[in-house]
């Protein structure tokens, strides 16, 4: 499959999916608050970020993980097929490198929940918009 055989549509609402979800996740009405607890970090620390540079940068990597997602999947996948990769990504590939790394980091658990379920959602939500709209 050629890179100019793909949906770009269907990468960027992909990509807009992922986004959306994890505004949802992160949010105080879910993980937000355990997240930054997690993380160590305060309202203030997020107060004092640059969030164009930070939702700029997230989008923009959610962009080239759902394009990713599109080449992996090739044209016209069948849906079961991109949910069953979006959880081998997800939670085969993503949230395993992360443990390894939150074992050596010594974060907690809940963080690694929080975070690797994310992704693991992420990435199976991208594969069925990819499959949806593609």
């Amino acid at each position: 499959m050629s890179m100019f055989d793909l949906n770009y549509w269907a990468v960027l609402l992909a990509a807009l999916s992922s986004f959306m979800l994890g505004g949802a996740w992160y949010s105080p009405w879910l993980f937000g608050r355990p997240w930054m607890e997690g993380c160590g970090l305060t309202e203030v620390d997020l107060q004092q970020s640059d969030p164009k540079l930070i939702y700029g940068v997230a989008f923009l990597l959610a962009l080239f993980a759902a394009f990713f997602m599109s080449v992996l999947l090739g044209q016209d996948p069948l849906l079961t097929d991109a949910i069953v990769l979006g959880v081998l990504v997800g939670g085969g590939l993503v949230t395993t490198a992360l443990g390894i790394s939150y074992i050596f980091e010594q974060r907690p658990l809940k963080l690694f929940l929080i975070n690797g379920g994310y992704y693991t959602c992420q990435f199976v939500l991208m594969g069925a918009v990819l499959s949806i709209t593609g």
